[in-house]
């Protein structure tokens, strides 16, 4: 049996089976992977084709297809999946929560206007930083001695990423991230063999909900009751227009009436005015009716 390699190891691919992986992880997830993708993929899916030994794409193709559940196909847009992201994030977006909403959720709740909760969901929380950020505020400006409960419902495609985010550990160079207050409330230091890491305390664990959810399925998306805070950000830009409109309008569906919506800063809402009002740029409230 043949098996065709380029000189850096990793195994050729033919136009055909490019087609078909495009069609395939367009179709599961939504992503458009346009022909500048393509060694991108080669380099991610190599390994794997080595690991399962493989001839071709074509038949790693045939062996997702002919398997029929999602164990193999998962594995493919765990490698696929793009898993960029870091602690704070675009600080404006959480400025903005510090500076003008906060103050005005606990003004709301002193004068009995509102509940004393808040719920947030990170609708493509890769591999747990964004999601840990925005618990790390909410508990310090929410405490549970005032009689808040807080949660932060954290979703992604990928099984691998969400693996690291449930397991909270990240190299300790990763703190130079986070203001150093949170750091040190909310981050433990690794020591002997953990040594060179630093994790999640526990407070800040016990209010995360880690689960696999894909934006593109067609089922509802099974996350619970309306959110005060929704964070979509740097993932749709890999949809197609059509995509991003269908996934956004499901996504506006969780978010709570006085709740906010945020999306990456080079992504907006613009054929979506109909249905939300900016706030500040991509940071969105719905309209009401």
């Amino acid at each position: 049996m043949v098996t065709h390699v380029d000189d850096g190891g990793q195994r050729m691919i033919t136009a055909r089976e490019f087609s078909a992986f495009q069609e395939l992880v367009f179709r599961n997830a939504g992503i458009a992977l346009g022909d500048a993708k393509r060694q991108l993929l080669v380099g991610r899916l190599s390994r794997r084709l080595r690991e399962l030994e493989l001839p071709s794409f074509g038949a790693y193709y045939d062996l997702i297809i002919q398997e029929g559940g999602e164990g193999e196909l998962v594995r493919c847009l765990d490698l696929i999946c793009t898993n960029e992201t870091r602690f704070f994030r675009e600080p404006s977006h959480f400025d903005f929560l510090e500076q003008r909403v906060f103050p005005a959720w606990r003004a709301e709740a002193e004068a009995g206007n509102r509940p004393r909760r808040v719920r947030a969901w990170s609708a493509a929380c890769s591999t747990g930083q964004e999601p840990y950020t925005l618990g790390m505020l909410l508990l310090a400006h929410f405490p549970a001695d005032d009689g808040w409960t807080t949660e932060v419902v954290a979703t992604d495609l990928s099984t691998k990423a969400l693996r690291i985010a449930t397991n909270a550990t990240y190299p300790i160079e990763k703190a130079a991230e986070i203001p150093s207050h949170h750091l040190k409330r909310f981050m433990l230091r690794g020591t002997g063999v953990e040594a060179g890491t630093m994790r999640a305390c526990p407070e800040l664990r016990g209010i995360m909900r880690f689960s696999r959810l894909n934006l593109n399925d067609e089922s509802p998306y099974a996350v619970g009751e309306p959110f005060d805070l929704v964070f979509c950000r740097n993932v749709m830009i890999y949809f197609t227009p059509e995509g991003r409109a269908r996934v956004t309008d499901r996504l506006l569906r969780h978010v709570g009436p006085d709740g906010y919506f945020f999306v990456g800063h080079a992504e907006s809402l613009h054929g979506h005015r109909h249905a939300v009002r900016t706030v500040i740029p991509t940071v969105y409230t719905k309209h009401a009716g």
